[in-house]
């Protein structure tokens, strides 16, 4: 969602008048974020309040998938957790309680909250046996203002310290892309996803048999795409600019962003 549909707290041009579209059309589709800090409600708060109308079942967060892999994991497992209101939430919906100590994971997410006591506290705990778990790998994140660290600029600190590789659930991990596909209830050559970051989104969708299209309305410029060995199918400059020809091509029926 960020630098797809919105930017810090602007809408990307045509955004609003995409998702109409795709309403019209009777398309489902699925609001992807690899930011852990709000819960899918406040996600949805924040686009009803940026113009677009949207519900929370039609939001996906890498928090939600996370805790909904741990759970599957080690039910009523435990985890120390590195991030904001949004994963601490999704982990005790899902079964998971959040400690400070002799914890089964540690749970890393992003935020402007963190403190380095807190990544001191992480690197102590998986030396101790904790499992590093990252809602996402992504290094930095677009706002309106310009780049902040991401996740993956955070459990990098820890990653390095304790020489263990975080295990990451959020694009472009197939846990989280499957994921949501099935909960629309839908077929791999049913599904187009859209995005801004070619290492997560177009990544992510190549892997999983999805088609793919890349906006240029966020970290990735059209020159960057020679770096890449995977390509999306189509490129183009905003959301808005997604032609129904190319949505009900091969006739998919669903569309996540």
């Amino acid at each position: 969602m960020d630098g797809v549909i919105y930017r810090g707290s602007r809408l990307v041009p045509g955004a609003s008048d995409f998702i109409t579209r795709l309403r019209n059309h009777g398309i489902p589709f699925r609001f992807l974020t690899n930011n852990s800090q709000r819960a899918r409600r406040d996600v949805a708060l924040k686009l009803r309040r940026l113009g677009i109308e949207a519900s929370e079942n039609e939001v996906f967060t890498c928090a939600m998938a996370t805790a909904r892999f741990l759970a599957s994991q080690k039910p009523d497992g435990t985890a120390y957790v590195i991030g904001e209101h949004g994963l601490a939430a999704a982990l005790h919906r899902n079964g998971l309680t959040v400690v400070d100590d002799d914890a089964d994971f540690v749970v890393v997410g992003e935020g402007r909250t963190l403190t380095f006591e807190m990544i001191e506290r992480g690197v102590r705990l998986v030396e101790k046996g904790a499992r590093l778990i990252a809602t996402n790998i992504d290094p930095n994140c677009p706002t309106d203002q310009g780049i902040r660290p991401g996740c993956g600029a955070i459990v990098a600190m820890i990653e390095k310290a304790t020489g263990v590789q975080a295990f990451s659930v959020g694009k472009p991990s197939p846990i989280m892309m499957r994921v949501a596909r099935k909960e629309m209830g839908l077929r791999t050559d049913e599904i187009i996803m859209v995005g801004d970051t070619m290492e997560t989104d177009i990544l992510g969708a190549v892997q999983m048999g999805y088609r793919s299209v890349l906006v240029l309305s966020g970290g990735t410029r059209r020159q960057d795409l020679k770096r890449f060995a995977y390509q999306p199918d189509i490129v183009v400059d905003h959301v808005g600019m997604i032609s129904d020809e190319f949505i009900f091509d091969k006739m998919p029926m669903a569309l996540a962003q």
